[in-house]
């Protein structure tokens, strides 16, 4: 059950972070763009359940792949107790202040009606690009041990990471900011069947 379960996890999580990558530099709304982008959903959710199974059933795997609003609750009890899990406060309370975000954007939207326009982008950008933020930290840094010696440099490893970065705060800069939409194809199209 060990090595299937892993193989999906790595399989998965391996072709989501090049999905991922390509379609960060594809061009926005294009066929490639939208297939490789639900190729990148659909890796992570797999990743993501196959990950917390293997945390939760098969206990080898670190408590940050524990749901995340379990991650929040011990996020705060590790700040305020200041015991053993403090290590893991940041990635719990990264986690549980993303997805109180990412909840209160939905609720907003489903109060206000469906967002459109650079809005619509924004939030687009800003979830999708921390979704593969998250993916590649934790392959390029989580995942250190597993790169050969020569090229375990942790500046070199972050590289990869930080990209995602930059490249998520020039399209949101883009797209808010400077509101252009060149380069992107049928952004604001609603989808046909």
């Amino acid at each position: 059950m060990k090595p299937l379960t892993y193989a999906v996890h790595i399989i998965a999580g391996s072709l989501g972070i090049i999905a991922g990558f390509v379609t960060l530099y594809a061009t926005k709304g294009s066929p490639l763009h939208r297939r490789l982008g639900l190729v990148f959903v659909y890796a992570m959710l797999t990743t993501a359940v196959v990950g917390g199974l293997i945390a939760a059933v098969l206990g080898v795997a670190p408590s940050i792949n524990i749901p995340a609003s379990t991650m929040t609750a011990w996020g705060f009890e590790a700040v305020a107790a200041g015991g053993e899990p403090a290590g893991f406060a940041f990635p719990y309370l990264m986690f549980g202040t993303v997805g109180l975000l990412g909840g209160g954007s939905d609720l907003r939207v489903i109060r206000s009606g469906p967002l459109t326009g650079t809005a619509r982008i924004a939030r687009h950008l800003w979830r999708m690009c921390f979704a593969l933020f998250i993916a590649a930290l934790s392959f390029f840094i989580g995942q250190a041990k597993v790169f050969p010696e020569p090229i375990r440099i942790r500046p070199l490893l972050a590289l990869p990471v930080l990209v995602v970065l930059v490249t998520m705060f020039y399209w949101l800069w883009r797209v808010r900011i400077r509101q252009s939409l060149r380069g992107m194809v049928g952004v604001f199209a609603p989808e046909t069947p």
